[in-house]
């Protein structure tokens, strides 16, 4: 039986005889990358751990969330990131270069057929390329950094054919969006996924990224694409190297093949706070809008501004809507400026920021308040994630259009002229007290505690650990945060005791990247949290903190409720609960998750 597209690529990457799906590999990485709102704490862990870097020629340092910056303590941080990297000969890319995963693209770094793993979740986007790119937490992203190579299960493969032709005005984020509609958040969860049919096949490379980025969202590794010559011709002109297209072999063998014709293919928005609850943009239009974005890795390219540009020509944006603008990376800043788009934008009434990922998580590029409504091209739409309104996600065609309706509308029916000023009443601020709670670092393989049985699917990291807490380095602090921002659990840390057990639903931990959703469990002294499954760097993360995490499907028939006392076997991924006698059975623990438990963590 021969190998997957990703088997391919692991194949070559391991010190393994293969790698077929669900073994365990020590994975080689091409290109070892950090970012910004994470390369602090790298540092502080290389120093700590006394480590250095194995091969700078093939490390990189970005720096694309916070551009520019206004707090003292990131403006440190980014100048410990530049002195360690101009001592050790360190790559950097600094404020204005852009954001990480698009320039190891646009500067023949990353090739068909390489591995890199970032910091940055959506470095998945170099599967446009038929490159494997894992976003990973700082734990791994150090391990890369000093041993060259990470552990990497591999995944299974789905194989999705795509047939039919995109309309006019539809991009590659329309399809992404048309994609997530029918995958939802789960059914793709942990899979490879290789996209097929002349539908990528016509799809240009601006196009491939705003798909491949938005596979994250979906739950999956991956969306790998096969090269067109178009994609070969451009990445053999930047890179001035040769390499090797690694392609799926004629008799792999896939999970699943689905065949799918985007013949009735709809624009589609996602509601709030729900970036895999999609609607036609029907039963949204005429939503009044505060503001508007166009950006983010998943459309911040040059054919995403030309759309945008080519509906902005000769119109304002409405009275009281502000529109940002903020290209990927500053070559394509100076493109836009080249060929006169940023006239365009300016002429219209938009604010074109610098080049980075100014609409992410940490950006400074998009902030609204408590009842702004926002139309966004970003990739996720979390609650709080970009301030504290509501977030609506579509593309590049209709965030242009609403920007000058002043409420969501399809960009054949824009009005002549429109102005739309409206206000929302301010809710109060409610803080918690911080929490006195000790760390315990007991290692046993028997487990008996409390239960917080949280019955939720899709509890992503912002709900978890927020990302505006990202720069809290003090253990108190950080134990504060957890669950601030999920509804009905905001008092979580101050009511939690060491012991505890946390038991959740599906897709626990979606989202981000960042160590401190796992971290703050420890330090309030969680035992272990069970789920019905986790987010995959969720999981790693996890496992490399050493946080015991089980997966039971079963675990909805244990009867459970909070303030249960339950007892896990770590050896047998046995769950028993004490009130009711009931047992389940969880996965148990593998070699390494043990190892790594034992140890204390990966490093």
């Amino acid at each position: 039986m021969g190998l997957t597209m990703i088997e391919k690529i692991l194949a070559k990457h391991s010190t393994n005889d293969g790698a077929k799906a669900g073994e365990i590999i020590d994975m080689f990485v091409d290109l070892r990358v950090t970012r910004d709102i994470s390369g602090s704490n790298v540092l502080q862990q290389l120093q700590e751990k006394k480590l250095t870097v194995a091969d700078s020629s093939k490390t990189f340092f970005t720096f694309d969330c916070n551009t520019p910056n206004i707090e003292p303590e990131i403006t440190e941080s980014q100048s410990l990131q530049r002195t360690y990297a101009r001592e050790n000969g360190i790559r950097l890319f600094d404020v204005h270069s852009g954001i990480g995963s698009h320039l190891m693209i646009d500067q023949g770094l990353a090739v068909p057929g390489c591995t890199m793993v970032s910091g940055d979740i959506h470095v998945n986007l170099i599967g446009a390329i038929g490159a494997l790119g894992q976003g990973m937490g700082e734990k791994d992203i150090t391990a890369a950094l000093t041993k060259g190579k990470v552990w990497f299960r591999v995944p299974k493969t789905i194989k999705i054919t795509l047939s039919g032709q995109l309309p006019v005005r539809y991009s590659g984020k329309d399809l992404a969006l048309y994609l997530l509609s029918i995958f939802g958040s789960n059914k793709l969860l942990g899979y490879s996924v290789e996209l097929d049919g002349e539908v990528i096949e016509n799809l240009s490379l601006d196009g491939r990224i705003s798909l491949a980025s938005m596979a994250t969202e979906m739950g999956a590794i991956t969306f790998l694409m096969k090269p067109n010559q178009e994609i070969l011709d451009y990445c053999s002109y930047k890179s001035k190297r040769e390499f090797e297209v690694l392609l799926p072999d004629d008799d792999a063998e896939y999970e699943e093949e689905l065949h799918i014709n985007i013949q009735n293919i709809e624009l589609m928005i996602a509601r709030p706070g729900r970036p895999f609850e999609l609607v036609p943009l029907e039963k949204l239009k005429n939503t009044g809008i505060d503001s508007a974005f166009i950006g983010t890795c998943t459309n911040g390219r040059i054919e995403d501004l030309r759309i945008a540009a080519g509906i902005l020509k000769g119109r304002k944006i409405a009275t009281g809507v502000i529109l940002k603008i903020v290209p990927s990376t500053d070559e394509i800043w100076t493109q836009a400026l080249q060929e006169g788009l940023i006239d365009i934008f300016k002429e219209a009434g938009a604010i074109v920021a610098d080049a980075g990922c100014g609409g992410s998580s940490s950006g400074r590029a998009i902030s609204n308040s408590l009842g702004d409504v926002t139309i966004s091209t970003g990739n996720r739409n979390f609650p709080g994630q970009t301030g504290r309104g509501d977030v609506y996600l579509s593309s590049p065609a209709v965030v242009a259009a609403s920007a000058i309706a002043g409420f969501i509308t399809h960009p054949d029916n824009i009005p002549d002229q429109h102005q739309t000023l409206f206000s929302f009443p301010k809710k109060e601020v409610v803080h918690n007290e911080e929490p006195n709670l000790p760390i315990e670092a007991n290692k046993p393989t028997i487990l008996e505690g409390k239960v917080w049985y949280i019955p939720f699917d899709n509890i992503d990291t912002d709900m978890i650990y927020h990302s505006q807490y990202t720069q809290l380095s003090d253990i108190k602090e950080i134990g504060n945060m957890t669950f601030s921002h999920l509804s009905g659990y905001e008092d979580f840390a101050s009511k939690v005791s060491p012991g505890d057990i946390v038991v959740t639903g599906n897709n626990f931990g979606l989202g981000g990247s960042r160590q401190q959703a796992v971290d703050c469990f420890k330090t309030l002294g969680i035992q272990a949290i069970i789920a019905r499954s986790f987010a995959v760097v969720y999981e790693r993360n996890a496992i490399n903190a050493g946080l015991p995490i089980i997966v039971s499907a079963q675990i909805n028939h244990l009867g459970l409720q909070t303030g249960d006392i339950i007892k896990i076997d770590l050896n047998t991924g046995e769950i028993c609960n004490s009130r009711n006698n009931k047992t389940v059975m969880g996965e148990k623990f593998s070699g390494i998750q043990m190892e790594i438990y034992q140890r204390g963590g990966l490093l």
